[in-house]
């Protein structure tokens, strides 16, 4: 038998997404990659039991209904899990001194790492804004920062999953390295 003559173009099938390949992972690859944007088994097991997603802003939206469902005891597990802000290389001791001062009082006052997500600022802004925010929220009841705390969670974990998605690497991380969408801070020798 003869192969026929196709007119036109030949379809060729479109390659797997990274949505795809977290859509069709074991549950249990899916919710380590998801532990690494949020610390929370809660949110990680909530988005992997709701796959397969349409598409990303699907997956977003479940991450952020997830984020909004969190207990005080899912905050507490996920904001211990999180690392310091980091600042740019560049940035002067004196502003690493004022840094960790302030990352001192707030863990002193609230007992848990601050957390800021810097999506969209650029590495010149971080400081000031990091600076300016962890200033303004020590002023804060505990109750009121915690609200502030899981609002900055759940952003940060829509920025790793929007960089998992565009492939940015895997989304992994370890307590002792930052996370996609934030930076470690390293204190100055």
């Amino acid at each position: 038998m003869t192969p026929t003559h196709l007119p036109g173009r030949v379809a060729i099938p479109a390659l797997p997404t990274v949505l795809d390949a977290f859509n069709i992972a074991p549950a249990d690859e899916a919710r380590k990659l998801l532990l690494t944007c949020l610390r929370s088994l809660r949110w990680a097991d909530r988005v992997t039991a709701h796959r397969p997603y349409p598409d990303a802003p699907a997956l977003l939206a479940a991450s952020d209904e997830a984020a909004y469902d969190l207990t005080p005891a899912d905050l507490s597990e996920a904001l211990a899990g999180e690392t310091l802000t980091a600042l740019p290389d560049e940035t002067y001791d004196i502003a690493h001194m004022a840094l960790d001062a302030a990352h001192a009082a707030y863990e002193a006052k609230f007992g848990h790492a601050f957390v800021i997500c810097l999506e969209g600022l650029s590495t010149g802004e971080a400081l000031d804004h990091v600076l300016a925010a962890i200033r303004s929220r020590l002023t804060n009841d505990p109750e009121e920062e915690r609200v502030i705390a899981a609002e900055e969670l759940r952003r940060l974990a829509k920025a790793r999953l929007v960089d998992a998605l565009r492939g940015a690497g895997n989304c992994a991380t370890s307590h002792n390295k930052p996370a996609p969408g934030t930076q470690q801070h390293t204190p100055p020798h």
